[in-house]
């Protein structure tokens, strides 16, 4: 679907584009490249903050969302919400929308099945021999004999546990609720009864989870403790999920053999954390998916079109935040 056109007679939309970590003026091209007559604000030039219409954010400034008086939208850049509600500033009678867009789920998709082929396969260790000109194979163990659980089934974990099994992984996942139409070849674990169980047999476990008061710190030393020892961890949720303290012990006592991160507890990650020296941690700097400025751009001139129309978008929060 393209932006809805807004009424000859509308000004033109005024977007605030909100982010404490990205410099998100990336955007501007695509929402003008929609409406060339659009206005758009940054965080540190609102000119009036009653002219904004709609919210464009990715971990916006606390508090900067509850000062904008007409607001009509809040849209996330990405399929999370949390990064927005994390704010108690957040004006509850404003829709906030996440982005849905198939690329999202491809990529996110590739990354995962990239992070537990790269350890399962030893690739860490052949770079390494690489580098010094060594002719060394690891045991090769076939996808059938590794067990791969998702922690969060939304889309794109579903997505992830779906391109895994494709590959041959024995592949199962966690969701908080039963999800009754699973594809062949993955196994569905629900509820807190169904956790343990799903743990107990994860060679790697990935972390799809949203970010909630319940999720916050699951990637911590009760999870890995549940673990088979030896286990790989990929974190391609929130920062927030890990407990980069327990994930360093678990790491030196063996009971982790690696770590995969795309999300970590403070980002950018400072230089001198221990996380960037550990030998068995992986880290990525929150790349695993992103969707298209192009995408979001039309996403979010589609929401404001239609909230102006008086019809609520299906991307609201509150039909997005299953796992």
């Amino acid at each position: 679907m393209s932006a809805l056109p807004l009424h000859a007679t509308d000004r033109p939309p005024c977007i605030a584009l909100l982010s404490r970590v990205l410099d998100m003026r990336y955007l501007v091209p695509a929402f003008q490249a929609l409406r060339p007559d659009i206005a758009w604000r940054t965080a540190d030039d609102l000119g009036d903050p009653a002219d904004i219409d709609a919210a464009v954010c990715w971990l916006p400034p606390a508090g900067l969302l509850g000062a904008l008086p007409n607001l009509r939208l809040i849209q996330s850049i990405g399929a999370g919400v949390d990064h927005i509600y994390a704010d108690p500033a957040v004006p509850r009678h404003v829709p906030v929308c996440r982005v849905a867009e198939a690329g999202m789920a491809a990529g996110m998709s590739s990354y995962v099945a990239w992070a537990v082929i790269n350890h399962h396969r030893h690739f860490p260790d052949y770079v390494r021999n690489h580098a010094q000109g060594v002719w060394r194979e690891s045991l090769i163990v076939p996808p059938s004999e590794h067990r791969v659980a998702i922690a969060g089934l939304g889309r794109l974990g579903l997505a992830a546990a779906r391109a895994l099994a494709a590959l041959g992984y024995r592949v199962s996942g966690w969701s908080r609720t039963p999800k009754p139409d699973l594809a062949e070849g993955i196994t569905g674990y629900h509820g807190a009864d169904g956790l343990p169980a799903l743990l107990a047999q994860a060679d790697t476990l990935v972390c799809l989870l949203p970010l909630t008061d319940e999720t916050r710190g699951f990637l911590g030393a009760a999870t890995f403790a549940r673990l088979p020892r030896g286990a790989h961890v990929v974190n391609a949720g929130r920062g927030e999920h890990l407990d980069a303290a327990a994930l360093l012990a678990a790491l030196d006592s063996g009971q982790l053999s690696y770590a995969t991160l795309d999300a970590t507890p403070q980002e950018p990650l400072p230089p001198d954390h221990p996380l960037w020296r550990h030998p068995k941690v992986m880290i990525t700097p929150h790349i695993a998916t992103r969707t298209p400025a192009a995408a979001i751009a039309r996403q979010t001139l589609d929401n404001l079109a239609a909230l102006r129309a008086g019809r609520r978008p299906d991307t609201c929060a509150d039909a997005a935040l299953g796992y």
